[in-house]
């Protein structure tokens, strides 16, 4: 239960650290904050064990897991905000 806690806080952290991070305005509440902090750390644990070569199955904190969570979460915000803006000026 501690372990799920700690992935909602360090998504929140994530997610925040993107939105601080990325410019523009960012039309999301707490819940998309957090899932976009929570997915971020998947592509950024996925871009550290191609970068680095480390194992992602391996328990524990990473050095670079905050950093690395928050470069997903800026590559993910990325995505979304073109997805938004694509979808506003299409008629």
């Amino acid at each position: 239960m501690l372990g799920f806690l700690w992935w909602i806080i360090i998504g929140l952290i994530a997610g925040l650290l993107g939105r601080l991070l990325m410019p523009g305005p960012q039309p999301m509440g707490w819940f998309l904050t957090i899932v976009l902090g929570l997915v971020g750390s998947l592509v950024g644990g996925f871009i550290s064990s191609l970068v680095f070569g480390t194992d992602p199955m391996e328990p524990g904190v990473h050095a670079g897991g905050l950093v690395m969570s928050t470069v997903g979460a800026l590559i993910l915000l990325a995505l979304y905000s073109l997805f938004q803006k694509r979808r506003i000026t299409e008629p």
